[in-house]
């Protein structure tokens, strides 16, 4: 017999098919690491019939912005998103990288114009896979290391 090891939320987000290590940084980004209020469930290498293993986080009583799930993308391609409403899935689907990603994360080269200017980074979507993308004002690549560093 099959038993639920993490409490079902009666409203709210649920953030499944993580990449395993990959809760604390979604945690991060969401600002959840003093939460206010709601419940905050983090379930961390659960078997996953997609993934083999996996971290699941839900948030009790907090739906995300479209910025929100960008940025989880970035850390977590593989992710989807549950809205949960009086216990139920109302809403689901799969996070994408969007083609071009706008004021979310920070140019590393501390020359580039988006650093310095009021004016909010912008980067392109070079490679998916793995994750590459370019600056649209100095033209600098960075990769999956930079990219967690800067957001």
């Amino acid at each position: 017999m099959s038993e639920l090891k993490v409490e079902v939320i009666p409203d709210g987000t649920v953030i499944d098919h993580i990449p395993v290590g990959k809760w604390l940084k979604v945690v991060e980004i969401l600002g959840l690491t003093n939460p206010n209020g709601g419940t905050l469930l983090i379930a961390s290498n659960v078997p996953s019939k997609k993934l083999g293993r996996k971290d699941i986080v839900k948030v009790e009583g907090r739906y995300l912005s479209e910025e929100e799930v960008n940025k989880i993308a970035l850390v977590a391609p593989s992710a989807t998103v549950n809205i949960v409403k009086d216990y139920k899935i109302v809403e689901k689907f799969k996070v994408a990288i969007p083609d071009e990603i706008v004021g979310i994360l920070k140019c590393p080269n501390p020359n580039c114009v988006s650093n310095h200017e009021y004016t909010k980074p912008r980067f392109r979507v070079e490679s998916r896979e793995p994750l590459k993308l370019r600056c649209h004002y100095c033209e600098r690549t960075i990769e999956w290391d930079e990219i967690l560093g800067n957001l």
